[in-house]
């Protein structure tokens, strides 16, 4: 491994060596925003209202990863009255909620008409990956140690009844600004604003989307059942800051599987989750799929490299649970070395979160002659190790859902899917990981996607679903015989190159 001194860039000869991410600090931030209030009359607000905040983000692929440890969240009245959401840290990784939600916090808060808010962090980085010119792989990481968050409200937020939910998102681009992720001189042109918009969302007694508060595919561990079961506290990953926490109940309508039942979890038990917000800021678990009870940890991100030489991986995870993450994240915003995975006698698997399998033109398959480096994973480990050749034995890999930001190319019509060729930004993790030399080149086009889109696909675009049009599609990315194919359980608006 070699970097320069001078430079937060680590360039490394070999793709499968362990990457050391450092964190280095750079001037703190501030910023804020402000509105004229409407002129319209409102009616008389009194009382309290328990308010849930939501973590979304809004990006294209440039960025990997973006971690955060936010600090505190507050509002200011029309009347300059300023009230709290958030008094203590809580770490966040935005870019595996492209397109998607997690509870943040829920709190109590007087009634009123609010104009502004503000937010202060104890810290952020944000990563970006590509190929050096010379060979390798460059990952870059840019961090500021605190600041104040831009955060812009569309029009005023009048706080009212009883329970009332916000959406706290990301805009990715805006936040993370460079003009490639490799530069030389190291850096040029790399800056950091994290930039938010807040807005009402109404929840709905059965979610569809993420817009109306479907989560889908929530990686967690158990931190306590209560005794009837029904009851559980989840950590979920915050990224390299830490672990956040949330309450979750599950009902007779329930779907479990590789478990039989709410009374067979139990502690450090690792969960695959959709659900449901509820209006008290919990989940209500619709589906929950255990992989691996015997494993110790858990880690979710994409594949960064599959060796040719030997059974063996690496993944960039973001978000881990568990053993490694112990070790890895006891120094805070920063991912010691990541392991390798021995995958020799590795389960694989797809997610439980798509039902539609089997009606897709083509046969979905996922396993360790097709996995590609850019696919979406979760690993289980019974173990881990920090040093090679002692890689970390896989117990399972399963494929998971990914968000591209994709430009639409072509449109055809396969039985009852609509089929989108889209093509991705040079900066992808597919057309940059594919080039690596020392794993089989499997993808004949790694820049191009087949989306495939049915009745069931939720389309929450407002941008048209054309030709031309760059949109966020999330799903299930299968490497089928060259080709990357996407099962699409959503399309959103896409985020320009």
């Amino acid at each position: 491994m070699s970097a320069t001194s001078s430079s937060p860039r680590c360039s490394f000869s070999r793709p499968f060596i362990p990457l050391l991410l450092g964190l280095f600090a750079v001037a703190g931030m501030s910023a804020g925003c402000g509105f004229t209030p409407s002129s319209s009359k409102v009616q008389p607000l009194s009382g309290n209202t328990n308010v849930t905040v939501l973590l979304s983000s809004t990006g294209n692929d440039q960025v990997t990863t973006f971690n955060m440890q936010l600090k505190s969240l507050s509002l200011t009245s029309k009347a300059g009255k300023t009230v709290t959401l958030l008094s203590a840290d809580q770490p966040s990784e935005f870019m595996h909620l492209n397109g998607g939600i997690e509870p943040l916090t829920t709190v109590s808060i007087p009634q009123d008409v609010y104009t502004s808010a503000t937010a202060t962090l104890d810290g952020a980085v944000f990563i970006c990956i590509s190929q050096v010119p010379a060979g390798g792989l460059s990952i870059s990481n840019y961090s500021i140690v605190d600041g104040g968050p831009t955060v812009n409200m569309a029009a005023p937020i009048t706080i009212t009844g009883d329970n009332m939910t916000l959406d706290l998102d990301m805009a990715v681009s805006e936040s993370a600004t460079f003009p490639a992720c490799y530069s030389n001189p190291a850096f040029e042109g790399f800056a950091m604003n994290p930039t938010f918009n807040l807005s009402p969302v109404t929840l709905s007694a059965s979610p569809t989307n993420s817009g109306n508060g479907k989560i889908s595919g929530l990686g967690a561990e158990v931190a306590s059942v209560e005794t009837n079961a029904s009851s559980l506290t989840l950590s979920i990953g915050g990224g390299s800051y830490g672990l956040r926490t949330l309450s979750a109940k599950t009902n007779s309508a329930t779907v479990f599987q590789g478990v039989n039942g709410a009374s067979a979890l139990s502690l450090g038990m690792f969960l695959d989750v959709d659900g449901a917000v509820q209006s008290d800021g919990s989940l209500l678990a619709t589906r929950i799929a255990v992989t691996d009870m015997t494993a110790i940890n858990d880690s979710r991100g994409p594949l960064m490299f599959i060796d040719t030489l030997v059974p063996a991986l690496s993944l960039f995870s973001r978000n881990e649970l568990g053993a490694l993450f112990t070790v890895s994240g006891s120094q805070p915003g920063v991912f010691l070395p990541i392991p390798y995975f021995d995958f020799s006698k590795a389960a694989f698997g797809i997610s439980g979160q798509f039902t539609n399998l089997h009606s897709l033109p083509f046969v979905p398959t996922f396993n360790a002659s097709t996995m590609v480096a850019g696919q979406n994973v979760d690993i289980t480990s019974p173990d881990f190790s920090l040093a090679a050749p002692n890689y970390t034995a896989a117990n399972t890999i399963t494929l998971i859902p990914q968000t591209i930001d994709a430009t639409v190319e072509d449109i055809s019509q396969d039985g009852h899917f609509s089929v989108y060729t889209v093509s991705l930004a040079n900066y992808d993790l597919f057309p940059q990981l594919a080039v690596q030399p020392g794993q089989t080149t499997l993808l004949i086009d790694p820049s191009h996607v087949q989306v495939y889109v049915d009745g069931s696909t939720q389309k929450l675009n407002t941008q048209p679903l054309a030709t031309g049009s760059t949109l966020r599609f999330n799903g299930l990315v299968f490497n089928d015989n060259g080709t990357l194919r996407m099962d699409c359980g959503e399309v959103s608006d896409g985020v320009p190159r």
